[in-house]
């Protein structure tokens, strides 16, 4: 991992004891769920969006991530999909998509894959849960902070400096920088443009 200045319990921009700026960052992907994207509902029939004919409902949940380490990072996400179904009277199966994208500073996609996770209904059981799992690779120079971003960030300040009371994380270029070397993994419901929408007005 990327480690700029570590310094026992210090928090991100505080002042270490020689002068310095203390910053802890990952350069792994951190992972998280896009808005409207965690829950998807299933209609029958399908054209219908009355609450009287919600089929299956399942949410994503308990969203966990590792970074491992080699040529490049390697992040993998799990996460659990609990759904619930109104008609209970037959075992069912019922097989959702999902998608994971690698999003770098905050807006541009840079990678997409998709998968599906399968949840079978007992007869008599109106719930099911189910374990899926995304995973992303980013090139540790793409993470990597340029060395005089580093030194920028962390280099001792002394009271009576000129740059003593300039924070150097709003200094436009560290913004830039720390943003281009930003990646995230989401992962969320595959969802067609009316079950977006659905999520976003209900």
């Amino acid at each position: 991992m990327l480690a700029l200045a570590l310094a026992g319990c210090s928090r991100r921009g505080e002042i270490d004891p020689t002068g310095g700026i203390v910053s802890v960052r990952s350069a792994c992907p951190t992972a998280a769920i896009p808005a409207q994207t965690g829950d998807i509902t299933l209609f029958s029939p399908a054209g219908s969006t009355d609450a009287s004919a919600i089929d299956v409902v399942a949410n994503i949940t308990d969203l966990r991530s590792t970074c491992s380490e080699g040529a490049q990072f390697y992040t993998e996400a799990t996460f659990a999909v609990n759904a619930r179904r109104s008609d209970a009277s037959a075992a069912r199966q019922v097989i959702l998509p999902y998608f994971s994208v690698v999003v770098r500073g905050g807006n541009a996609v840079v990678a997409k894959r998709l998968g599906q996770v399968t949840l079978n209904f007992a007869a008599g059981e109106y719930r099911a849960s189910a374990q899926a799992k995304a995973g992303a690779y980013v090139e540790k120079a793409a993470a990597t902070l340029p060395a005089e971003i580093q030194q920028k960030i962390t280099q001792k300040r002394k009271a009576g400096d000129a740059d003593a009371a300039i924070d150097p994380f709003a200094q436009p270029d560290v913004k830039a920088a720390l943003q281009r070397t930003s990646f995230e993994l989401l992962v969320g419901f595959n969802l067609t443009q009316d079950q977006l929408k659905y999520n976003a007005t209900r």
